[in-house]
């Protein structure tokens, strides 16, 4: 009971997870400057670069802020530290499945919509290059099953796509590469038909690159 009320306490006081970088920041902070880092905010499959193709990131200045099972508000609230405050040139955001599946509470697509805005406009007002990801393709949840993402993620990344090229932000696809004709993950790159795989990493790696020249041709 006592480590349980533990932890509970912990995930209260520290709801974002602002330590989880901490030190990785503050060691930042103590390099010289640099013109060209990118920071990835994001969730697991943010995160999971690390883990199925740790070399996209490897001798490149960027650096990953991903957090498994976040959300839009809980990333918002470590935007400034875990982004602003590493003066990158440009940040890759990649946002709003885990706000679908509810890891948070309930949130409407126009809440989820609305952190991913301010988000690009606080790094906009700090000069930062942005691109806004689409939410990779989710037929459903294994942990959270009826949330019809396969319905809500295309809506969110219409509005996202409208949203980026009115504000001549970068809008990064990798939903339509890479659903099934169903609005789902295509099995040959999940593993649990919501985190990408090697071969999806694969994928978007290519795309990713592409959307980050992108950014450092912009004026």
């Amino acid at each position: 009971m006592f480590l349980i009320t533990s932890t509970i306490t912990i995930i209260a006081q520290d709801w974002p997870n602002l330590q989880r970088f901490q030190s990785e920041n503050d060691s930042l902070h103590t390099l010289p400057s640099v013109d060209n880092r990118v920071v990835f905010m994001g969730n697991s499959i943010t995160e999971g670069w690390d883990h199925h193709l740790p070399e996209f990131m490897a001798g490149k200045a960027y650096v990953n802020r991903g957090i498994g099972g976040q959300t839009t508000p809980q990333m918002l609230c470590r935007f400034r530290q875990d982004v602003i405050d590493l003066k990158p040139h440009s940040v890759v955001i990649l946002a709003g499945t885990n706000d679908v599946a509810g890891n948070t509470g309930p949130s409407s697509n126009k809440m989820i919509i609305d952190n991913i805005m301010s988000m690009a406009e606080l790094a906009h007002a700090h000069h930062i290059k942005v691109i806004i990801c689409s939410i990779v393709p989710a037929y459903d949840y294994p942990w959270a099953e009826g949330k019809e993402p396969n319905i809500r993620i295309p809506a969110i990344n219409a509005e996202l796509k409208t949203y980026a090229e009115k504000n001549k932000f970068i809008y990064l696809d990798y939903f339509s590469k890479m659903e099934d004709g169903k609005n789902g993950l295509q099995k040959k790159y999940t593993y649990d038909g919501v985190h990408p795989d090697k071969k999806g990493y694969e994928v978007m790696a290519k795309l990713t690159e592409s959307a980050i020249r992108k950014s450092f041709e912009k004026k």
